[in-house]
């Protein structure tokens, strides 16, 4: 992605974080951040099974793809092997499972936004392999940690990118947007960064969870500029707030939300929403059998219209499950 970013944008948003719990911890703690929410309190009880898939193109006029993305199927189990307790004590077999969902869009000239977006990744994933306590269940208490612990790790992965350019200045101001899901059955856990994108489909209808971090979503939110207006202006690809960049410092965007069973989510980078209105990633997501088909199609449809950027999607499906 060739574009440039704007002087930082910074507003007071609640904090998140951790996936496993001390793998920064020679990182400064984050202050706590005001105005943290997140769903009403009690277990989300409901089996659900996560069908999920992930597709990645150039375009049509981009000579190389700077986007990356990465699904993790993570979890542990315990299966009594033997035993002298008596049946039913324990169970036989006890599962916890957790998806984690990753988009990022590099932005830096020549290969510099391609290495941007694939170290932020890489580096994620070795920061939650390095530690063996993973959250793998929800409450209020795990929650709040999770999401302190996802502001460290931006700015960890900031940091990183800031040492790469250091070490090699051909890759002077390379950087890269960051949406990231997490989910721990209906519980999802959102970061984000950049103008890539997370969207909820709910009831035959999307609705965005991110913000965009832009000069024109500024615009949009001082109320100088109506949406219809932003879509099409000259510096909406203007960004405000990005991994790397050249500066060190990254705002993170945390949420905590509850879904239901017949939900999707969509990460996707701005490759696809350039090309596409709400209503039609609705439409594919609400009509397709599986999250192949529907990351199939969206791809497909930004392609036929020209596909100026690179596009990336991952498309989660959560639908009910027959297990206990």
């Amino acid at each position: 992605m060739n574009r440039r970013t704007m002087g930082p944008f910074r507003v007071a948003h609640s904090s998140m974080s951790d996936w496993s719990k001390d793998d920064t911890s020679t990182l400064p703690p984050s202050a706590p951040l005001p105005g943290r929410a997140g769903p009403a309190s009690g277990p989300a009880t409901t089996a659900v099974r996560i069908d999920v898939a992930g597709l990645s193109d150039k375009g049509k006029i981009r000579d190389e793809n700077q986007d990356h993305f990465l699904v993790v199927r993570a979890g542990r189990y315990a299966e009594t092997v033997t035993t002298s307790l008596p049946s039913g004590e324990i169970p036989e077999r006890s599962e916890d499972q957790a998806i984690l969902m990753m988009v990022a869009d590099g932005m830096g000239g020549q290969a510099a936004g391609e290495v941007a977006s694939r170290t932020v990744l890489v580096t994620l994933t070795h920061l939650i392999l390095n530690h063996p306590a993973w959250a793998l269940k929800v409450d209020e208490k795990s929650a709040a940690d999770i999401q302190d612990r996802a502001v460290a790790r931006y700015q960890a992965l900031d940091a990183a990118l800031a040492d790469r350019m250091q070490a090699d200045p051909t890759l002077k101001g390379m950087g890269t947007t960051l949406t990231v899901a997490y989910s721990l059955g209906l519980d999802v856990f959102i970061a984000h960064a950049g103008d890539s994108r997370a969207y909820l489909f709910h009831a035959g209808s999307v609705r965005q969870l991110t913000r965009d971090h832009t000069y024109v979503q500024r615009l949009v939110d001082a109320g100088m500029l109506s949406s219809e207006a932003a879509a099409g202006h000259q510096l909406r690809h203007a960004l405000t707030n990005v991994l790397g960049g050249g500066k060190r410092s990254v705002d993170v965007d945390p949420q905590w939300l509850r879904i239901t069973a017949g939900d999707r989510l969509l990460l996707c980078s701005d490759g696809l929403t350039g090309t596409m209105n709400d209503e039609e990633i609705a439409g594919i997501l609400g009509r397709s059998a599986s999250a192949a088909e529907s990351s199939r199609r969206l791809v497909d449809l930004a392609l036929e219209r020209g596909a100026p950027d690179n596009v990336t999607v991952i498309v989660a499906r959560y639908e009910p499950s027959e297990c206990p």
